[in-house]
């Protein structure tokens, strides 16, 4: 392998935090862009996946920040899950 290039088990770990805080911002960011498109385009029927994904959500805004609270904690539950995960086959391969 070249200088440089090698792999340790600590350089294999996902950092959690920057994961977890990654990956919300990013469901939030996507989900206040389908937000955008829903109030611009009305007619689209986009609310049916919102409800299955989204309990509690409703077209008024106590309805749209739960459902901005509930992407920001979907994005927490895949970085922890997945980080552990990831983190803890990374540790047993090496």
């Amino acid at each position: 392998m070249a200088a440089g290039y090698e792999t340790t088990s600590r350089e294999a770990q996902i950092p959690i935090i920057a994961f977890g805080l990654s990956l919300s911002a990013f469901f939030a960011i996507s989900y206040l862009i389908c937000i955008a498109l829903g109030l611009v385009v009305p007619d689209v029927r986009m609310h049916l996946p919102w409800l299955q994904f989204f309990p509690g959500f409703d077209w008024n805004a106590s309805g749209m920040l739960l459902g901005l609270g509930e992407s920001l904690v979907y994005g927490w539950y895949v970085a922890v899950v997945f980080g552990a995960l990831f983190n803890f086959f990374a540790a047993r391969r090496g």
